[in-house]
């Protein structure tokens, strides 16, 4: 299946985190993902192209991007990934792939999956999968749900297994919603993941963007 990751700017980094956010549950990964990557400036790298795409493209500052593409930040050793459009199943294993191939490139010192978990009546309660021992004990220890048993799908899903055979520190973090479209999950997983990561951002815009949402719902 064809999957292109084409780089149109190499970014200097030094174990950055990188960070992944992919259409889901809420679209709380794709709402977090591309907030991070506005909100702390950082520039366009890289992005996804295959002919199995849907013919779309996204305009981003007045700019035609590719729906699936990669932002870097030098000041805060950061990368993030996502997309605004639903990957094709038969493409998630190929571009989760290409993830980690990136990751490893650029030394990357853990994938972080942003993402959300229906519940149909939403707490604070943050949950985690984690693709080390060693990383399941840090998320006890940051107060998260670990998932003992059950099933994740999608790139997140196939990203985290990868990690977990090739034992590359990788954490699937979850939020709970009940929404199809949950800004105010999304700016909640980034208040509880963004101390961990060492990342520092103030997401009261994105809760009074969930509130405008919340009044149209």
């Amino acid at each position: 299946m064809t999957l292109e990751l084409r780089i149109v700017d190499k970014p200097k980094l030094n174990n950055p985190v990188i960070i992944e956010g992919f259409p889901g549950i809420g679209m709380i990964g794709t709402i977090a993902a591309s907030f991070l990557a506005e909100k702390l400036n950082m520039k366009l790298v890289g992005y996804f192209s295959s002919p199995h795409f849907p013919p779309i493209a996204a305009i981003h500052d007045y700019v035609p991007v590719s729906p699936a593409r990669i932002y870097a930040s030098e000041e805060h050793d950061l990368v993030v990934i996502f997309s605004e459009l639903v990957i094709p199943a038969q493409l998630v294993v190929p571009l989760s792939e290409k993830i980690i191939e990136f990751a490893e490139k650029y030394k990357g010192r853990g994938i972080y999956s942003f993402a959300g978990i229906a519940t149909p009546q939403p707490d604070e309660k943050m949950y985690a999968i984690a693709s080390t021992k060693k990383l399941v004990e840090e998320m006890k220890k940051q107060n998260f749900e670990l998932v003992k048993e059950g099933a994740t799908q999608g790139v997140s899903g196939v990203l985290i297994a990868e990690c977990a055979a090739a034992k590359f520190p990788a954490v699937n973090f979850m939020a709970q919603t009940s929404a199809p479209l949950d800004p105010r999950a999304a700016a909640k997983l980034i208040d509880k993941v963004a101390p961990y990561l060492g990342i520092k951002i103030d997401t009261k815009p994105l809760v009074a963007e969930a509130e405008k949402v919340e009044s149209k719902l």
